[in-house]
């Protein structure tokens, strides 16, 4: 037929070899997990040209894992907005401590829980404040995430136990700051001290030759503890003394309480009482029961200024300190009598 003309291409075209579709495709560039590095990268290089090839440059130094890849510039990114949003947190978090202690109707355990409460929500915050400022895909971290939550969970257990113990303590107001508790030391000795500072991990303990206890949260909450200002700061404490045989009982009451009630720390009400408390081997021994109200400024120097009162009393009235007195008694035995003889007829002479 006239007019028409055979296809000379199409064979050819049918039979060539059709591409595959991501045969075709671009290679796709490797996925950053810092988001937030691109971004400021590409804002940078529109205002500024010359700021953004040395951006460019640094970006070029990088390390591709995979489909992760992380340049010396994400790294910038990420560390000034780490210690940007630390100094951030620090800076609210001491605002927020100095304003709770305006509050006048807290005391100082209110105010201690108050603030570590804040505190620890201000860092919440903070935490994740930065991780929406830098816009990392924690899914790429999702192979890690795993095993380091199992990691944190070990290691931590602990701290966020002791932290959970110091807060229980704060709210129920049975350990705070200035409280005389009993310390016991490796060796079983037992002292007593002040509580400085309830921290989260552990509680200050300073006894009063300034040696400081780090006692961990958990042992206080758990374990009993001796308390000497729970509920009141007002501590009775004894002074043991022995008299002789041969003195006067009655004077010798009336001159304790008297060197008791010298003394300025000893309170007044409850009055200082006298009580004997057993015959001893060589002395009648009595105990001076005394209140006092200041239990974290000494107790052993109370005891000391009661005790030299006493003494000057005691001498100026006659009363007798007795002293440990043995008597002794020798067996006779034959060597023994020859040798006293021996003795009395001179004939035993020294070496």
């Amino acid at each position: 037929m006239q007019g028409e003309a055979a296809p000379t291409e199409a064979p050819e075209a049918a039979n060539a070899p059709v591409e595959q579709a991501w045969l075709q495709a671009e290679d796709a560039p490797a996925e950053t997990p810092v988001a937030a590095a691109e971004g400021i990268r590409e804002a940078v290089s529109e205002k500024n040209e010359t700021v953004g090839s040395m951006l460019d440059g640094l970006d070029a130094v990088a390390l591709s894992m995979g489909d992760m890849r992380i340049s010396l510039f994400d790294v910038l990114i990420v560390a000034s907005i780490v210690v940007g949003v630390i100094a951030f947190a620090w800076f609210v978090s001491k605002l927020v401590r100095r304003g709770v202690r305006r509050f006048t109707k807290l005391d100082d355990t209110q105010q201690l829980l108050a603030e570590k409460i804040l505190t620890i929500a201000v860092w919440a915050a903070a935490f994740f404040l930065g991780i929406d400022l830098l816009g990392i895909d924690l899914t790429a971290l999702a192979v890690f995430s795993g095993a380091f939550g199992l990691a944190i969970g070990f290691g931590l257990q602990k701290t966020f136990g002791n932290l959970i113990a110091g807060i229980i303590l704060l709210m129920d107001k049975s350990i705070k700051p200035g409280d005389v508790i009993a310390v016991t030391d490796m060796a079983g000795n037992e002292s007593f001290g002040q509580i400085r500072k309830i921290g989260v991990r552990a509680v200050s303990v300073t006894t009063r030759d300034q040696r400081e206890y780090l006692i961990p949260n958990e042992n206080l909450m758990i374990n009993q503890v001796e308390n000497w200002s729970y509920s009141s700061k007002n501590v009775r404490m004894q002074v043991p003394v022995g008299v002789s045989y041969e003195a006067d009982m009655d004077l010798a009451e009336k001159l304790m309480l008297e060197a008791a009630k010298s003394c300025d720390r000893i309170l007044k009400a409850p009055p200082p009482t006298v009580w004997m408390s057993e015959y001893g081997d060589n002395s009648v021994n009595f105990m001076i029961h005394c209140w006092i109200k200041d239990p974290e400024d000494g107790v052993g120097n109370v005891r000391s200024a009661v005790l030299k009162k006493l003494w000057w009393l005691f001498k100026d009235n006659g009363i007798e300190i007795p002293f440990p007195q043995r008597d002794i008694h020798i067996r006779s035995s034959d060597q023994l009598e020859r040798w006293f003889e021996a003795m009395a007829e001179g004939k035993v002479t020294k070496e």
